[in-house]
Order: C-alpha cells, then structure tokens, then sequence
C-alpha cells in the first residue's frame, strides 16, 4: 500500500476496490465452476468418475444380473469392467479359432396361424415356458435368447432347406399364371438387364455407377471395400433368373471381393450391403463362398463394440480394428439408426458360424435401451456409447431414428414371433409416437412430426415413408382391439407421403384410397391413381407390397405397375442425378434430395 504514495509507481493488484475484487472473484468462481461441470456432465468425459466413483467391491457381481446392477452406485464402473472384460475373451477367441458343434437344426418361421383366441395364447404359454426353461440351463441364455436351441448343433445348409415351407424361388419359379403379370415381369427383368449391363461395361467392380459421366465412384464409406452394386444384385440376379449374369457376380466375389483392407468405413453402410447382400445370397442358394466371405467380413465390424457400454461406434478401420464416432454427431454420440440396424444380420452370423458373440453385441444393445429412461417413451436419435445416456432429446421417425424401429418388428417375426423382448419394445415405442408425434394437418393429412425436447417440429421427411409399411406389417400381431386401428394408420401415412411428392411435383408415385387395407375385411381395393413425375423415392412403395403379400388382391400389384417405377427412361427425357446410392443412408447426397411435407 505504501507504492500508492510514490509517484510513478504503478498501483498493484492489492488496491483494488472492493467493488473491483468482487467482479474477479465472481468471474474466477464461474470459470471454476465450468471447468469441473464439463469433467462431470459431459458424455465423453464420464471416464473420470472413475477417479472418484466408490469401486464395487465384490469381483463377481459383473457376472451378475445386467438390470440389477445398474441399479446400483457404479453402475458405470462395472459397464467399463465389463467391456474390458469381453475385449480380454474376444482376443482369445481370435487366438484358438472357434470350432463349431455339427448338426445344429435352424428355426425357421412357421406358416402363420389363421385362428386367434385361447388356443393361440395356451401354445404362446407353453412357448414361453419352455424358453425359460431353456435359459435356465445356460449362463448365456439371458444374453442370447431365441439362438440358444439354433447353437446347440452345427449348422448345415441342408438342414435349414429342408425346414424350409415352400423352394426360395417359390413352386415353377414363381411364375404366375396370368398372361398380363408375365408380360410385366418380363418387362421389370428387361429393365434390371439394362441397369446391369451398364454397370458391367462401364463401372464393373466399382461400387456404383456414374451414369452421366459413364465411370466408376468407389466411395467413402466403404473403407475400400469394392463391388457394393454387385453384393447389392446378387439376389435380385438369381430370383429374376438371370443366371450367367449370378455366376458372373457370383465369380467376382470368390475372386476379386479382398477384405484385407485397411480403409475407414461406415459399420451400418457395411452392414445393410456388404453383410445383409451376402447373407440374403447364401440364404437363397447356399454357396459357400458367400458364407465364408460373410463371416470373416463380421469379425471386421466386432471392434466397434469395445465401448464401456457395448453401443458400438459409427466408423470403423477395418484393419486395425479402431473405431470413433462420426464428426457431426452430437458429442462423439453414436446413431440409433445405425447401431439399431445390426441386429437381424448379427444373428444370422451366430446361426451360420456358431459363435455366440455376434448375438450377444446386439443383445447387449437392446438391454441398454430397454433399461435406460426413455423421455415420454420415446427413443432419441443420438446416445453416448461412454455413458449409456440421451446426448439430445432429438427424436426422428426420419433419418436418424428410422430403421431402429422397422429392426424392432423384423426381429420379433424374424425369431418366429418368440422375441418378445423386441415385440414389447417395438409396441411400446409405436405407442409413445402416436401420442406424442403423429399428428394431423388442417387438411386431414396424418403425418409422424419430429420431437425436440418436447417441442413439436411439424414436418416429416420422405426417409419416414416406410412407416406405412413397419405398421402394416406389425398390425396383425398387435392386440386384437389395435389391429385394424394399425391398419388404417398405415394407410393414412402411405397417403400422405402420396401427397408430398405429388404437390411437389418432384416424384413419380400414385395415391392411396383411405382404408386401402380395407380388403382383408372383404372389401376391394381401388385406390391407386397414377401420377407422373421425374423421379421417385421407392419408400411408400414398401406399404403397397406388403398390401398384396397380405391379401393377393391384384390391385396392389397394379398400382406398383403404374406407378412403381416401371416407366423406362429411354421412353420419354428425365432428370439426371450423377449419383445411384443406397436409399438407406440418412446422408444427402448428390442428385438425391430429402423434401418434407410442411404441414
């Protein structure tokens, strides 16, 4: 205090006013305050918790039931022991090849049941009960349920084509006995003939073809994996009887598809085309090279699991096996609709190799969603895959969210309708997003908006245009009250999706009467209107399949005719795009747009 009096001393910190050192402390104090607020509350910081986290104190209880330990203190210190844990097996399954038991008897699905009532839910009991009782008697029952009895034995191609009700391409091929729908599937065959060839001569083993440039487009998010169209056309090629062109296919798989790469790919792009084309293929024919090629291609994808939860992360390097969250996720978070997305191709790969662990990832994952807090029952898009927890309270029918919800039914009819942990799920969440999301317009337009932290955001992307198709097919095994309800609101969101391209005047579709599901009360359907447009996104198109699979009714499978894409574009000039993608990516990408209906 005595430099104050000297002259041209300059005044010290110490006097300062009291006014003065209040404002720094208070500054000081909130900046303390941020700094160990993020260690604490941000997603990809948890992992310091552990610092100050109490420890569990018996080593055996990570062993113990999963749901009740989370609910205890630590419950994130035992997730990470657990991880690491599994990382420790998973090296030593890699270091002594697993060796399959023979013989093993697929489950394949039954003819469904016509009649409904007290006959239905005695076997649906008896079922129940004797599931129990096989989990009972392995420590991975509670893990894998639904695969345990599929494990027991080896597996063999014979086996599941004898279990099989009907040949894969159906009595005489599937040829119908109407001159008209020959005609028009001769016509469909012509048109997958000229996308094929073209493909072939000026892009072959590329990924997909630039039609403008007439060149081959590798990609990024494969991680240098070729040949996405080829693996996409297997099964199309052999269920249209296009047999050299499969052989052709079929040859450069065996040769030339190398999985030796050390490129960085998408573990849900990799998956729906590389994994699913694979599968469906080998399924349909039983050639081994598919099996072979698939199973060492699913080793590759098991490293982006290694989390503390078990959610795995978005990109993976196929050769190192490192894997991280994409950039523009929210907090390093991983996409429900990407690692929802795994789990009918991850248990036909435990079914084919015998090895439970495939199973058990996507088990892992529904266990975590079914335990965790869900706001109004609802499934945010994003989750940290370090926490367990909701980054954003961001939830979509669209891209981000969509197809966790289709996996969900799939997988409960997929089981031969046993999955009842994935039936209790998929109606649960159907319930929460009819009273939160769907919604009706002025206009009388029902439609499925977007929810962001309790807010409605009223539009809905062409991405949830499949939910017409997710809710008619679930219908018939929704409680007896619900059924028809499902029905028509199936048919009511396929309409207003109908609405969104026609009154943009940016795609080729058609029209759906409302009760267009009405024929399997015995009413006929009439409902489709031809529309004309440049182009059309094939999602609504899934509803009207489903709608002749259900009722054979002919009018479904006219309305596709008119409507679904048959016109050539030799006919008449369209619009280009340079691009041909998988309509599954939720990504913008060139020449494919996303429009939304305003409503």
């Amino acid at each position: 205090m005595a430099f104050r009096k000297l002259p041209g001393v300059p005044v010290s910190a110490m006097g300062l006013r009291l006014s003065q050192k209040f404002a720094f402390l208070l500054f000081l104090s909130g900046l303390v305050t941020l700094c160990l607020g993020a260690l604490f509350f941000l997603p990809d910081s948890v992992r310091l918790k552990r610092f100050f986290l109490p420890k569990t104190t018996d080593s055996a209880s990570t062993n113990t039931n999963t749901n009740e330990a989370a609910t205890q203190s630590g419950a994130i210190v035992e997730l990470a022991e657990k991880a690491r844990a599994d990382r420790e097996r998973q090296e030593r399954e890699r270091s002594a090849p697993f060796k399959p038991e023979p013989n093993v008897k697929l489950r394949v699905s039954r003819k469904p049941s016509v009649t409904r009532g007290d006959a239905t839910s005695g076997t649906a009991e008896r079922a129940t009960g004797a599931r129990e009782e096989r989990r009972a008697r392995t420590p991975r029952g509670d893990a894998t349920e639904g695969s345990t009895a599929a494990r027991a034995k080896g597996y063999t191609y014979d086996t599941f084509r004898k279990c099989l009700l009907k040949p894969a391409l159906g009595n005489n091929r599937g040829k119908p006995s109407d001159p008209q729908t020959v005609e028009r599937r001769d016509k469909v065959r012509e048109m997958m003939k000229f996308a094929w060839d073209n493909y072939r001569r000026y892009a072959w083993g590329q990924n997909e073809l630039r039609p403008l440039t007439k060149n081959g487009h590798i990609g990024n998010m494969f991680g240098g994996l070729r040949g996405a169209t080829i693996v996409d056309s297997l099964d199309t090629l052999y269920i249209m009887g296009l047999t050299e062109d499969y052989k052709e296919a079929k040859e450069w798989i065996h040769t030339s598809l190398d999985l030796d790469l050390s490129g960085e790919a998408s573990v849900f792009e990799v998956n729906i085309r590389y994994v699913g084309g694979l599968l469906s293929a080998y399924y349909l024919t039983g050639d081994e090279v598919f099996k072979q090629k698939v199973l060492e291609l699913g080793e590759k994808l098991l490293p982006a699991f290694s989390t503390p939860t078990g959610i795995p992360r978005g990109v993976i390097n196929l050769g190192s096996g490192t894997s991280w969250n994409w950039g523009w996720a929210s907090a390093g978070s991983s996409i429900l609709a990407e690692f929802g997305t795994l789990h009918l191709e991850f248990v036909h790969l435990t079914e084919l190799s015998g090895n439970p662990v495939f199973t058990e990832k996507v088990m892992n994952i529904r266990k975590l969603l079914d335990r965790i807090e869900k706001p109004q029952g609802l499934y945010p898009n994003f989750l940290s895959p370090v926490s367990g927890n909701w980054v954003q309270h961001h939830v979509s029918l669209g891209g981000l969210g969509d197809s966790f919800y289709e996996y969900l039914i799939k997988s409960y009819l997929m089981s031969d309708k046993t999955d009842e942990k994935a039936k209790h799920m998929y109606y649960s969440a159907l319930e929460a997003i009819e009273a939160n999301l769907v919604q009706k317009s002025s206009g009388g337009l029902t439609y499925v908006a977007e929810w962001r932290g309790g807010i409605l955001d009223h539009k809905m992307g062409h991405l949830a245009c499949f939910a017409g198709g997710m809710v008619g097919i679930g219908a018939d095994d929704g409680t007896p009250e619900k059924r028809q309800h499902y029905l028509d609101l199936a048919a009511e969101i396929t309409n207003t999706c109908h609405e969104s391209y026609s009154r943009s005047g940016s795609r080729g579709t058609w029209s759906l009467s409302q009760g267009a599901w009405g024929t399997r009360r015995g009413t006929p359907w009439t409902g489709c209107q031809s529309i004309t447009g440049h182009k059309n996104d094939l999602h609504t198109h899934t509803f009207i399949h489903y709608g002749h699979f259900w009722t054979c009714q002919s009018a479904y499978r006219a309305c596709l005719w008119t409507g679904g894409g048959n016109q050539s574009t030799r006919s008449k000039p369209p619009q280009h795009g340079e691009n041909m993608q998988t309509p599954h990516t939720h990504r913008v990408t060139v020449g494919i747009e996303s429009p939304t209906l305003e409503v």
